[in-house]
Order: structure tokens, then C-alpha cells, then sequence
């Protein structure tokens, strides 16, 4: 039998998968491709893979045996049983030191578990987080690769080949061990949702309140894209805005407003309650999906509850700038909140998490891709202990110049009766991190007072302390609590 020639084996021939295995065939590498549904990789050999390098494999076995050592087999498959399952089917097939990557969104828990599983089997397991659709998939994803450390300079050539290039730089380096890889790929997507979010209630704002026509707004998205806000999502909305159906009006106007979500969205705010970390505009964003699946309930709703007029009276063009600055703004916070929960979970797990290069890895390749992340990057060069994005120089200026523009736009939104969720608790966020007192010391006072579960003072912090309120309750405390 000759030798093997594959330098990676990949299962899962969707369009993802197709696209991946292109792009690396363009970069020289040798792939071959393994699908459940064998008559999809005759397919794939015989059309869009045609005068490629690429080979076909009919089982699990043949893929094996045609991969060079270590054997590097990537799965781009739905998250969940499907990768417990190929894992199962690999494993006896593999020897010490071959390497299994999953390319799905799985949860980083999961991640965790076979990571932890296959080291003691001695097969090494990275979670790569991939991110920019088709296009980035077929011309250069952004990639996030966690899991076991000793698998990375096996893979370290074909994924940075393959990646999204900023300048020279690949949008692709190691991210961390275990799971780290697939968290920083969820807070990537629970940023989506944030950014999103965002450019709808700006649309939502400049159609209902603005009057401006789909034209007008795809050319005003153009306008912003070529300023600080420049990135896909800003790009693709330009485009969508001024698409035409064949009757030559708006295609967006004719989309169901009920918006679907595959969970990565959901997983980050579910991080974030666990963890503890106020990453509230991804939660808002989330729960303004819920919001609009009650599609039904609020076509009856809009016949009974009433609210304000939607006209906004005043300078037009000024209240279009304040929008834009509150946008940016609201972007920040967004930013600032997912790199929190990171650090986080860095400091839970034990990650070295490179935050500048994660900034990097998102530059170019991915959804949120923009040049706003090169700002984000030089902020972690600068001061890589960075506790906030908000008290680097850079944002903290770009905040208070925003900040006046920003407060109108929130509350012009609610006296015009338009939701702005992501507008208004990504202010909210900035004026409680801002504040030196909040009214938590109530809170804590109340929680005492009909629990005994006891505070702290001011002038003792660490000795947590219960008063009987009431004359008639006892001395004895609930046990501490965590803050």
C-alpha cells in the first residue's frame, strides 16, 4: 500500500466544510474529505472539488489510513451527540499524539470534557472556534484554536495558511487550553448579537422616527461604514438596505420581523449569570429575539396598547449624527462586557488568554470584523493587566465625546415610544461602572431584614454583620452569601 499523503482528514461535507477543505487545497495542503452520507463526497469530488488534490474517503477507516502522522482529523459537524459520536468512532482507529479538532460551535463545557477524556487516552483535542460564514470559510476564516497545547504546532501551519490576513498577520493563534478556544468563539457570537442588535434599533430608529427612506438609510450605513464604524456588519446592512424584490420595492420590508438564533447568543449571557458578570447588552439582545418571536401576541398587542407618536420633531440631521455616536458608544460597552467575561473565565479556568491577540483574531476573517478591533488590540499592547476597555484613554475619550448624542438618543427613544434595549442598557451599564455608590447598600439592607442574610460595613469590610430590624426578629444570621 503507498504511503499516506493527506495532511489533514475533515468530516462533514456541508457548505462550512466544503469551503474549508477548498481553501486548504488552495494554501497546498492535501485534504481528505469524509462525510456520513458517503454519496456527498462523490458528489464533492466530482463538482466543486474537481482538479483538486483532494481525496474521498467511504469510511472512517479509509479516512484514517490515508492521513500522514500525527493524523489530523478536523470534524465540522452539528454540536452535540454528533461529535460525542465521531470521537467514539475515531478513537480506535487513532494512535498517541494524533489529534482530533472539532470545528462546530459546541459548548466549551463540552469542549472541556473530552479535552480532559481524550489526554488520558493520549489523543490530543482542540475546540477551534471559525468564524465568517461561507466566504470567510472558502477565502479566510478567523480561527480560534483551545485544547491541548501540544497539538498546536502540528496544526499551527495549515491554520494560520488558511486564516484571515490583517496586513501580515493571521487571524489565527493559539488561544488556550482546553475549552478556551470555543468560550472566546461564544463571546465572539454573543458580540454579534450585541452589534446586531444595535444597527437594527438604529434602523428602527431612522425608519419610524427619521421617516428615511431604505435609499437614504443604505446610503447613510455607507457614510458610517468609511468612519470609525467601519466593519461587515455595517457593510451588509448597506447592502440589504437598498436591496430590491422584483417588484422593485424593499426586500427587508417583506421579512417576517421574528428572529431565529442557533444559542451562542444565549450560551454567553448564560456565562455571564454564572460567572457573575454584568455583560447585559448581549443579554438585551437575546431577550430581544425572544421579544420578537412573540410575533402574534404583539400583532394583537398593537391594537390595544397605546403610546406616543413615533414623529420626531426636531433637527433631522442632528438627531441622525446622535444616533451614529450612539451607536459607537453603545459598541464600546459591548466590547467591554465580552472582554470581561473572558477575564473571567480566564481567572476560573486558569487561561492565559492573550486579549490583544484575541482583538487580532477578530480583526479580519469573522462577523464582527473591524477596524475597531484594531483599536482594542492597541489597548491590551499598551496595558496588557487592562482591566476594562473602558479606562484605556482611547475609549474612555471616544465615550465622553459620544456621551451627550448617546443620552439623547436614549431618551428621545422613549419619548418617542421606540425600543432601543441595547442603546439604553449599554448606557445604563456606563453610568453604574461610572458610579462610586450605587443603592445596593438597600438591597443589602432589605436582603437582611427578611432574611438575615446579613452585610457588610463600610468602615469594616469583610465582617458581615445582621441587625434585628424589627425589635422582634432574633439575632441569628443566614449563612454569607457570594456578591
Amino acid at each position: 500500500m503507498a504511503a499516506p499523503t493527506g495532511d489533514i482528514g475533515l468530516i462533514g461535507l456541508a457548505v462550512m466544510g466544503q469551503n474549508l477543505i477548498l481553501n486548504m487545497n488552495d494554501h497546498g495542503f492535501t485534504v481528505v474529505a469524509y462525510n456520513r452520507t458517503t454519496s456527498k463526497v462523490d458528489a464533492f469530488l466530482a463538482n466543486e472539488a474537481k482538479g483538486t488534490k483532494v481525496q474521498g474517503a467511504h469510511s472512517m477507516e479509509e479516512l484514517v489510513a490515508k492521513l500522514k502522522k500525527p493524523r489530523r482529523v478536523m470534524m465540522l459537524v452539528k454540536a452535540g451527540t454528533a461529535v460525542d459520536d465521531f470521537i467514539n468512532a475515531l478513537v480506535p482507529l487513532l494512535e498517541k499524539g494524533d489529534i482530533i479538532i472539532d470545528g462546530g460551535n459546541s459548548e466549551y463545557q463540552d469542549t472541556d470534557r473530552r479535552s480532559k477524556a481524550l489526554e488520558a487516552k493520549g489523543i490530543l483535542y482542540v475546540g477551534c472556534g471559525v468564524s465568517g460564514g461561507e466566504d470567510g470559510a472558502r477565502y479566510g476564516p478567523s480561527l480560534m484554536p483551545g485544547g491541548n497545547p501540544a497539538a498546536w504546532p502540528a496544526l499551527k501551519p495549515i491554520f494560520q495558511s488558511i486564516a484571515a490576513k490583517v496586513g501580515s498577520d493571521p487571524c489565527c493563534d493559539w488561544v488556550g487550553e482546553q475549552g478556551a478556544g470555543h468560550f472566546v468563539k461564544m463571546v465572539h457570537n454573543g458580540i454579534e448579537y450585541g452589534d446586531m442588535q444595535l444597527i437594527c434599533e438604529a434602523y428602527h430608529l431612522m425608519t419610524s422616527t427619521l421617516g428615511m427612506s431604505h435609499d437614504e438609510m443604505s446610503k447613510v450605513f455607507a457614510d458610517w461604514n468609511k468612519g470609525e464604524l467601519d466593519s461587515f456588519l455595517i457593510e451588509i446592512t448597506t447592502d440589504i438596505l437598498k436591496f430590491k424584490d422584483t417588484d422593485n420595492s424593499p426586500l427587508v420590508e417583506k421579512i417576517k420581523d421574528n428572529a431565529g438564533q442557533k444559542g451562542t447568543g444565549k450560551w454567553t449571557a448564560i456565562s455571564a449569570l454564572d460567572y457573575g458578570v454584568p455583560v447585559t447588552l448581549i443579554g438585551e439582545s437575546v431577550f430581544s429575539r425572544c421579544l420578537s418571536s412573540l410575533f402574534d401576541e404583539r400583532q394583537k398587542a398593537s391594537q390595544v396598547l397605546t403610546g406616543p407618536s413615533p414623529d420626531f420633531k426636531g433637527d433631522k440631521k442632528e438627531f441622525l449624527e446622535n444616533i451614529r455616536q450612539a451607536l459607537y458608544a453603545s459598541k464600546i460597552v459591548s466590547y467591554a462586557q465580552g472582554f470581561m467575561l473572558m477575564r473571567q473565565a480566564a481567572e476560573i479556568h486558569g487561561w492565559k488568554l492573550n486579549y490583544g491577540g484575541i482583538a487580532l483574531m477578530w480583526r479580519g476573517g469573522c462577523i464582527i470584523r473591524s477596524v475597531f478591533l484594531g483599536n482594542i488590540k492597541s489597548a491590551f499592547e499598551k496595558n496588557p493587566s487592562l482591566s476594562n476597555l473602558l479606562l484605556d484613554p482611547f475609549f474612555k475619550d471616544a465615550i465622553l465625546n459620544c456621551q451627550t448624542s448617546w443620552r439623547k438618543v436614549v431618551s428621545q427613544s422613549a419619548l418617542l415610544g421606540i425600543p432601543t434595549p441595547a442603546f439604553g442598557t449599554a448606557l445604563s451599564f456606563y453610568d453604574g461602572y461610572r458610579s462610586k455608590r450605587l443603592p445596593a447598600n438597600l438591597l443589602q439592607a432589605q436582603r437582611d431584614y427578611f432574611g438575615a442574610h446579613t452585610y457588610e460595613l463600610l468602615n469594616a469590610p469583610g465582617k458581615f454583620v445582621h441587625t434585628n430590624w424589627t425589635g422582634h426578629g432574633g439575632n441569628v444570621s443566614a449563612t454569607t452569601y457570594d456578591a
